[in-house]
C-alpha cells in the first residue's frame, strides 16, 4: 500500500524552491524582461506594415505567441535540469531523503515550487506590460490576454517536467544541461523543420489527421494552437485552421493535451526517481 502525501512536506520544500528564485532576484529579471517584451511588442508588432502603436489584443498575442514559445520554454528547463541532480552532486539529496518524506513528495514540491516561480515571473512580467495600455483594454481584451498568460504558464510547466525528468535521469549537472539544451533546441527550433519536412516529401499526400496529430507531439506546437483558435482574428494571420481537423480545435482538447505533457514526463521522473 502506497503512503499517503503528506501536503505540509511538499508544501515546506515548493516554499522553499520558489522563495530561492525570489531572494536571488531570478523571478524579478525575468519579469521585468517579459514586460519590456509585451509593451514593446504591443507598441511595434505592426513595425512591418508600416504601423506603430496598439492595434489590439489579437494582433499583440499573435505577436507574442512566437516569441514565448523560445523564452519560456528556455527559462523553464534552466530552472528544472539541475533540480534533482543538483541536489545529489551537492550531497544534500541523501539529507533530504533521511528525513521523514518520500521520493515521490520531493519530487512534486520541487515541481510545485519550481512552477510557482515561473508563473509569478510569467504573469506578473505580462501582466506589467500592459499596464500602460491598461485604458485601451475591454473585459474580452483581458480574457483573450489572461488566456494566453495562463497557457504560457501551461507550457512552461510542461517543458518544466521534462527537464525534472532529464534531471533524475542525467548522471551529472554537465550532462544535464546538455540534454536539456538539446530537447529546447528540438522541440523550439528542429521539430516543426522536421515536419514541414516531411510534408514536402510527403508531396502534400500526408492527411490533416496525421499532421494534427504530429503536431500533438510539441507542447510548444499546442501553446500556439490554443492561442491561435481562440481568435478569428489570428486564425486568419496563420492560415491552421484549413488543416487542422474540428476536433482538434477545441480548446478543451487542446488543454487536456497539455495537461497531458505536464503529467506524463513527471510519472516517468517518478518512476525513474524510485
Amino acid at each position: 500500500m502506497h503512503k499517503r502525501i503528506d501536503w505540509r512536506q511538499v508544501a515546506v520544500l515548493a516554499g522553499k524552491e520558489c522563495r530561492e528564485r525570489v531572494r536571488n532576484w531570478w523571478v524579478l529579471a525575468v519579469a521585468v524582461i517579459f514586460a519590456l517584451f509585451a509593451l514593446a511588442i504591443a507598441y511595434f508588432g505592426s513595425a512591418q506594415q508600416g504601423a506603430v502603436g496598439f492595434h489590439g489584443i489579437d494582433i499583440t498575442i499573435a505577436s507574442l505567441v512566437s516569441l514565448v514559445i523560445y523564452l519560456v520554454p528556455l527559462i523553464a528547463v534552466i530552472l528544472g535540469y539541475d533540480a534533482i541532480v543538483g541536489e545529489q552532486e551537492r550531497g544534500s539529496l541523501e539529507l533530504l531523503l533521511s528525513m521523514p518524506i518520500t521520493r515521490f513528495e520531493i519530487l512534486l514540491g520541487k515541481f510545485l515550487g519550481l512552477s510557482a516561480a515561473l508563473a509569478v515571473a510569467t504573469t506578473v512580467g505580462f501582466g506589467a506590460g500592459l499596464l500602460p495600455l491598461s485604458a485601451q483594454l475591454g473585459p474580452d481584451d483581458l480574457y483573450h490576454y489572461a488566456g494566453f498568460v495562463g497557457t504560457a504558464v501551461l507550457m512552461g510547466m510542461a517543458f518544466l517536467s521534462l527537464a525534472l525528468c532529464l534531471s533524475v535521469i542525467a548522471q551529472d549537472r554537465m550532462r544535464a544541461s546538455g540534454m536539456a539544451i538539446a530537447m529546447w533546441f528540438f522541440f523550439v527550433l528542429i521539430f516543426d523543420l522536421l515536419l514541414m519536412g516531411l510534408l514536402v516529401l510527403s508531396n502534400g499526400s500526408l492527411g490533416s489527421g496525421v499532421f494534427a496529430g504530429l503536431l500533438m507531439l510539441n507542447p510548444a506546437d499546442v501553446f500556439r494552437l490554443l492561442n491561435i483558435f481562440n481568435s478569428e482574428q489570428v486564425q486568419t494571420m496563420y492560415g491552421l485552421a484549413t488543416v487542422m481537423p474540428d476536433g482538434l480545435t477545441n480548446p478543451l482538447v487542446l488543454l487536456g493535451i497539455m495537461l497531458a505533457w505536464i503529467v506524463a514526463p513527471f510519472l516517468l521522473a517518478n518512476w525513474r526517481f524510485k
